[in-house]
């Protein structure tokens, strides 16, 4: 387990992990973007409620995604069972 610093916001940040230093920095880059969005729309929010609003919107995001993924995989399931079965005699 290694240690890697990065930064959010200016604030410097110790992260212990596995992961390759490459996807942590990539990791905290984008939080540091999103939270940095927050800051675009509405700049005088305090750093702790910008984050919150960051969190909520990545959050967001994944879930989109995940429901995105399972009606793919769904879609893929269907189409297989119905390939399947042409070759079914």
């Amino acid at each position: 387990m290694s240690s890697i610093d990065v930064y959010i916001l200016g604030q410097k940040y110790t992260i212990k992990g596995d992961a390759p230093e490459e996807h942590i920095q990539k990791i905290a880059a984008f939080v540091d973007a999103k939270i940095k969005e927050v800051y675009n729309t509405a700049p005088n929010v305090a750093p702790l409620k910008a984050s919150i609003l960051a969190a909520l919107n990545i959050a967001d995001e994944l879930h989109r995604l995940k429901i995105e993924q399972d009606n793919i995989t769904r879609h893929i399931e269907e189409r297989t069972k119905v390939l399947s079965g042409l070759f079914e005699t």
